[in-house]
C-alpha cells in the first residue's frame, strides 16, 4: 500500500476510534445520570415508605393509648360507683348513730 493511503487510513482509524470513545463517553454520562436519577427515586420511595411506617405505627401506638385510656376510666367509674354505695351505706349508718348519740344526749339531760 502507497505511503498516503495508509496515513489516510491511520487518520481514518484515529477519527473511527475518537468517535467510539466520545460515544462510550456519552453513554457513560447517560448511564451515570440515569443511575444517580434512579438513586434518587430509590431514596424518595424509601423516605415515603418510612414515613408511611412512621405514620401507621403513630396511628397503633395512639389507638393503644386510647384503648389504655378507656380502661382506666372505667376502672375510675367502676370504683367510683363502690365507693360511692358503700358511703351511701355508711351514711345511713352514720344516721343512725348520730340518732342514737342524740337521743343519748337527750336521754342524759333529762
Amino acid at each position: 500500500m502507497p505511503r498516503p493511503e495508509v496515513l489516510d487510513q491511520i487518520k481514518e482509524a484515529e477519527r473511527e476510534a475518537e468517535e467510539i470513545v466520545a460515544t462510550a463517553e456519552e453513554e457513560r454520562t447517560q448511564r451515570l445520570e440515569e443511575a444517580r436519577e434512579r438513586a434518587e427515586e430509590i431514596r424518595e420511595q424509601a423516605h415515603e415508605d418510612a414515613e408511611e411506617l412512621a405514620e401507621q405505627r403513630l396511628a397503633e401506638a395512639r389507638a393503644e393509648i386510647e384503648e389504655k385510656r378507656e380502661e382506666i376510666l372505667e376502672a375510675g367509674r367502676e370504683r367510683r360507683e363502690r365507693l360511692t354505695a358503700a358511703a351511701d351505706r355508711r351514711s345511713d349508718d352514720v344516721v343512725e348513730d348520730v340518732i342514737e348519740a342524740f337521743e343519748e344526749a337527750v336521754h342524759a339531760q333529762t
